[in-house]
């Protein structure tokens, strides 16, 4: 009995899935290109930050330069010489190595007469209340870092209450009425070599990066991997049907 001829139907529908993995594999291609670009950025953005944690302190930017910083610029190391405002302190909650806490950032009028916002370290809850303060002018060595505005993961910054879960420069300045000008990042003050461990304790600056960037291209270009075996698949299944049908005719004489 000769075996029913592979219609048009099954055509189409070869070829629509044929072009469907095509596609798939071109964009899984794409992806993994993309992430392989992914992969030299952060590469390179951790040599930088590296290079910068390592160089010598470089006076913190002023107003004339803030229009002009870039997401680079972050975890610089700065340098600033001004006067501690401890009255419009606040805490911003922290989890750190020593446990949960508060950030205690203070309003530091720097010699040029603009505001920094500067965070002089944790302190655990116990010392929310009373909070060690030093004297009022200071010179400050720490990391650029880039406003948090918003607040934390499901929770939001509440300035009217005092309840600050992320550094967020611009409400904070708001909250505590500073006058402009406000530099739009915070410095992150560190630890100074030999000096004995105190409350509020700096130098706690996590500098860390995620980079999974290979991974997720390997997986991209593995997904490809198998929407190309699938076509090849789909492919030598139609040859083989082909074949098989025309034996059948062979072996079957009958008009």
């Amino acid at each position: 009995m000769e075996a029913p001829a592979r219609g048009p139907r099954s055509f189409a529908l070869l070829a629509v899935l044929l072009a469907a993995a095509a596609l798939a594999c071109a964009g899984f291609v794409a992806l993994g290109a993309w992430q392989l670009q992914r992969l030299g950025w952060k590469e390179a953005l951790i040599a930088q930050v590296e290079r910068q944690l390592q160089a010598a302190p470089t006076p913190a930017p002023g107003p004339a330069d803030w229009g002009v910083l870039k997401p680079e610029d972050q975890y610089r190391r700065i340098a600033v010489q001004g006067r501690f405002d401890y009255g419009r302190e606040v805490l911003a909650s922290a989890t750190t190595d020593l446990g949960a806490g508060y950030w205690v950032l203070t309003p530091l009028q720097t010699e040029g007469g603009w505001w920094l916002l500067v965070n002089r370290g944790f302190v655990p809850p116990d010392l929310r209340g009373q909070v060690p303060h030093g004297a009022p002018q200071q010179s400050v060595s720490g990391l650029l870092r880039t406003s948090e505005p918003g607040g934390g993961f499901l929770r939001h910054n509440d300035p009217a209450a005092g309840r600050w879960y992320s550094r967020d420069v611009a409400a904070i300045a708001a909250a505590q009425g500073l006058a402009e000008p406000v530099a739009p990042y915070f410095l992150d003050a560190q630890a100074q070599p030999g000096a004995p461990a105190a409350w509020p304790r700096a130098g706690l600056t996590v500098v860390r990066f995620r980079n999974d960037h290979l991974v997720y291209a390997l997986t991209w270009f593995a997904l490809a991997a198998l929407m190309a075996g699938a076509m090849a698949y789909l492919l030598l299944d139609a040859r083989r049907q082909r074949r098989t049908s025309g034996a059948r005719r062979l072996a079957d004489p009958r008009p």
